[in-house]
């Protein structure tokens, strides 16, 4: 059997920069093992023009596969374009079975298979090993119910199987680097650029955050093997920026310097970037300099609010004098921080976001990211705003980067007022224009300048787009009436490893071998 791995477009201008295009991490993770097993794998990545959804149909069509597998990095934002898109595949190539996977169908599995006929699996959680065994399972004829993690109808009925266990070994599996052009790829300004994965999960509870429970738990890769491959990479696919899709990279000091120190002594000339915690930072003051020399050029930081009872309300675990200290100690080192914002999480008032202008001044970041909160069905965060009234319905553009809950006590224009001019005078601020104009380092220098010329641009496009062509609810439905009732207790995706405990044995009663207690650790 062939498989073609379909990476369809986006439709949100903050996800895409004008001819530049990062490859599909979460495809290639799962055609490395298909490639491995033997099967024929394909890739088309849509983002590429981006293609319309003709042009995608048309490519499809030309040599139909017997497998398409179709996912955005779990975005719910592109929800509706997939399923667009497999309905028109589905017409043209009815014998293609169609496999959808990532974070957003591993929690609306059963809506989905109920609502959408051209979706023919789930898989739920990690893919690389459920998508394997599903491909195996259906060229070999075997039953579906022996796969744990994935979803599909049996007699026209939604149907799920146990979830599937997490990979423990994230080095067992391989990414298929082989199924994309390096040349065609980049980022940062024209440099040839990768995503990557050093660790899996986040260990704090964060409410709004929808990727925590589908990790379940944090790992991370053999340090020593990972430097090794972002080496190759660079020797062999003249690969310059390593983009970090992780959560949180840095988790444990000891793994994380032991890949600083790796790929020092690999000596590439590669350029990191991703995002951690200002308190791993802070812990990690007196090895900054490890970081400065592996490469590490900007980290963002979830500052996401300045107000201590917000923090504690959406459960960050994190102060902001930890937030503070980080930036100083980022800038001291020559690493560009990156402090992002949310705005939402409670109902603000104008004074509220002037608070939020000025203490972003006082955090003196080289870069802020201003978002929009976003509630998911599967996270905590939508338990707390479940009686807020919906906005914007167009959930295309649930995307961080669109206000989608009221206000409440400001009308949207004016949230969207303060949003855009916060950006423009955070971010031009005369000592930040001055340390991107005269800072000694040059690639500190091209960062600033390409990040700046990329928010320009995003920036004139998105007030365009607000003037222009959005349209918000003065009177929406509650969250909970639009998309339904929550499905946190779904938060954990993946299981954990079943642990066999023996059982004690009763004085003078032998013990029998077959006697043992088997527990699940706890997910909580």
């Amino acid at each position: 059997m062939d498989v073609l791995l379909l990476n369809p477009p986006h439709t949100a201008i903050g996800s895409r920069i004008p001819k530049e295009q990062l490859p599909p991490l979460g495809l290639l993770s799962i055609g490395g093992p298909l490639i491995d097993a033997g099967f024929m794998v394909r890739l088309v990545d849509a983002e590429f023009g981006p293609m319309t959804l003709g042009e995608i149909v048309q490519a499809v069509s030309v040599q139909p596969p017997s497998v398409l597998m179709i996912g955005h990095s779990g975005s719910s934002s592109v929800h509706v374009t997939v399923i667009d898109l497999c309905e028109r595949i589905k017409r043209v190539c009815p014998d293609t079975l169609i496999v959808y996977g990532g974070v957003h169908p591993t929690y609306h599995w059963d809506e989905i298979l109920r609502d959408h006929a051209c979706i023919d699996f789930i898989v739920r959680g990690e893919g690389e090993r459920t998508a394997l065994q599903l491909m195996q399972a259906l060229d070999q004829g075997t039953p579906l119910d022996e796969v744990d993690g994935i979803a599909f109808r049996r007699d026209g009925v939604p149907t799920d199987t146990p979830p599937a266990e997490m990979i423990r070994d994230l080095d067992d599996y391989r990414v298929g680097w082989e199924l994309i052009e390096h040349s065609r790829y980049s980022y940062w300004g024209g440099k040839r650029a990768v995503v990557v994965q050093f660790s899996r999960g986040c260990p704090y509870p964060c409410s709004y955050c929808g990727q925590r429970g589908y990790w379940t738990q944090w790992r991370h890769r053999d340090p020593v093997r990972f430097a090794k491959e972002l080496a190759r990479l660079h020797r062999e696919q003249g690969v310059e920026l390593i983009n970090f899709a992780d959560e949180l990279p840095t988790g444990s000091r000891k793994a994380w310097k032991a890949f600083l120190e790796a790929l020092i002594a690999e000596n590439v000339p590669l350029l990191l970037v991703g995002s951690t915690r200002a308190g791993d930072i802070v812990r990690d003051a007196d090895i900054l300099h490890l970081y400065k020399r592996a490469g590490v050029i900007r980290f963002l930081l979830g500052i996401e609010s300045y107000d201590e009872a917000t923090i504690e309300a959406i459960r960050k675990k994190a102060t902001t004098t930890e937030d503070r200290q980080a930036i100083a100690l980022m800038r001291e080192h020559g690493i560009i921080s990156m402090a992002t914002c949310v705005i939402g999480f409670q109902e603000e008032t104008d004074r509220d976001y002037w608070k939020t202008f000025r203490h972003l001044l006082s955090y003196d970041p080289d870069q802020i990211q201003l978002l929009y909160a976003t509630p998911h069905r599967w996270t905590p965060f939508f338990d707390d705003v479940q009686d807020r009234q919906v906005i914007q319905e167009d959930t295309r553009r649930w995307d961080y980067k669109h206000q989608v809950l009221s206000g409440g006590k400001v009308p949207p224009w004016r949230v969207f007022l303060w949003f855009k001019l916060i950006e423009v005078f955070v971010q031009m601020r005369p000592s930040q224009v001055a340390r991107m104009l005269l800072h000694r380092d040059p690639d500190y220098r091209h960062a600033m300048r390409w990040y700046t010329r990329m928010g320009r641009r995003v920036w004139f496009s998105e007030v365009r787009e607000f003037v222009m062509d959005t349209r918000l609810r003065r009177h929406g439905p509650t969250l909970r009436e639009f998309l339904g009732q929550s499905l946190s207790h779904r938060e954990y995706a993946l299981s954990k490893k079943r642990k066999t405990i023996p059982v004690m044995p009763v004085p003078g009663k032998p013990l029998d071998q077959s006697s043992r207690i088997n527990i699940a650790s706890s997910r909580q």
